[in-house]
């Protein structure tokens, strides 16, 4: 393209201007390199303004396709003379090592062996050349890492590539992988696991959360570890605390809730068992939400020593607990559709766990054979708001306090 017509920034932003929709490419990188040298002498660009420059430099991105900052690195090397394309020439190579009858060896090594891994493919190579199989005499001392580059080369997947299939996932077929629909009934669960933090290697303790998908019921217990051994207590004894009966479990797919001891756990229970769905980040959002608003806020992020798993799990049965589904409220959204059809969360009603379960017609059929509704009203009604957060504040402090005695 002959742009020697194009002398002023004016005439420069005019055609930047025209030709907004229209791009330009060169033919090579050295016929590229030789017109910015022209251009830039040809505006004399380190005379210019700053704004000038600017605009020289978006119309040389414009016809060259260069990025900005390589665009400038061009600049930078114009200082010190013509942009020039660096010879490839003397460029140093590597000799050839392994022909093309290695590679179908490797080929053939993996078609008959199913692909081994690369370290044992290589003592199969010196095992043939040892047997007397001189064609193996390089293969023998190949790398472990060449190995494999020579296995994406074309030549091998010509032979090979087709024939192989990777490894399948296992699959554990324990709980449906789907969302639960409570349909405005109370007794769907979700459940998360909040780690304390580790001091160096040595881990913390673990928060095990369960909130009521429908009227927000939270129960937390805390244990040392997430094995089998520590989980299965807890979440027995979490599910017992629950007023009314549990039908559905939700949880991650976390191996300390996707394993056949909890599975075996919730069927005994006749509790339905699901976990979220790929590429559906929202399906366990209420509790990753509490984890944030409520234990990360009580309890914070410094590590908590393992051993204090016990004394924790006493203060949420005794205090905590009761504080969050009695006396704390909770913001239950109201979808509004609008004209267009778009759907919006607006939070206007915010009630206790318990006053929110009160608005579920009949809902005392729900409740435990154990519990009446009764009981759970004397359970609200014994303090106040405010006096119940003030008992739990006090039990709190008293806990942090015997983390430090200890």
């Amino acid at each position: 393209m002959d742009d020697t017509k194009i002398g002023t920034i004016e005439e420069i932003k005019s055609f930047i201007k025209l030709s907004q929709n229209v791009s330009f490419k060169g033919s090579s990188r050295m016929q590229k390199y030789d017109w910015i040298g022209e251009v830039l002498q040809r505006f004399k660009y380190r005379t210019l303004r700053k704004k000038d420059k600017s605009t020289v430099k978006t119309y040389i991105r414009k016809m060259t396709g260069f990025s900005d900052a390589q665009a400038t690195r061009l600049f930078k090397k114009k200082k010190k003379g013509l942009v020039k394309v660096k010879p490839t020439e003397n460029k140093s190579s590597f000799p050839t090592v392994y022909t093309n009858d290695d590679i179908l060896l490797i080929g053939e090594t993996d078609l008959n062996h199913g692909r081994l891994s690369g370290p044992a493919t290589r003592a199969i190579f010196k095992r043939e050349f040892a047997f007397g199989h001189e064609k193996f005499i390089r293969l023998k001392d190949i790398s472990v890492s060449h190995l494999y580059n020579l296995r994406q080369s074309f030549k091998y997947l010509k032979k090979v590539g087709r024939n192989l299939t990777k490894t399948a996932p296992t699959r554990i077929n324990i709980g449906k992988r789907r969302k639960p629909e409570p349909n405005g009934k109370p007794g769907y669960i979700r459940v998360d696991t909040v780690h304390q933090g580790d001091l160096g290697k040595v881990k913390g303790v673990y928060h095990v959360n369960l909130v009521d998908e429908v009227v927000q019921w939270e129960i937390i217990g805390s244990v040392e570890a997430i094995s089998e051994n520590f989980i299965i207590p807890i979440l027995e004894a979490a599910i017992e605390q629950f007023p009314f009966k549990i039908i559905g479990f939700h949880s991650d797919n976390g191996s300390e809730y996707i394993n056949y001891v909890v599975a075996n756990l919730l069927n005994k229970l006749l509790i339905e068992q699901t976990k979220s769905r790929a590429r559906h980040t929202n399906d366990n959002a209420l509790v990753e939400s509490k984890n944030g608003s409520v234990i990360r806020k009580h309890m914070g992020c410094v590590h908590i020593p393992q051993k204090f798993a016990s004394v924790i799990n006493q203060f949420y049965n005794h205090h905590f607990n009761r504080y969050l589904n009695y006396h704390r409220p909770c913001g239950f959204a109201t979808i509004i559709t609008d004209k267009n059809g778009k759907q919006k969360k607006v939070y206007k009603t915010y009630l206790t766990p318990y006053e929110k379960l009160k608005t579920i017609p009949n809902f005392e059929t729900f409740l435990k054979n154990t519990i009446t509704p009764k009981d759970l009203e004397e359970i609200a009604e014994k303090k106040s708001d405010n006096e119940c957060a003030k008992d739990m504040q006090e039990a709190k402090l008293k806990l942090f306090q015997s983390f430090r005695k200890r």
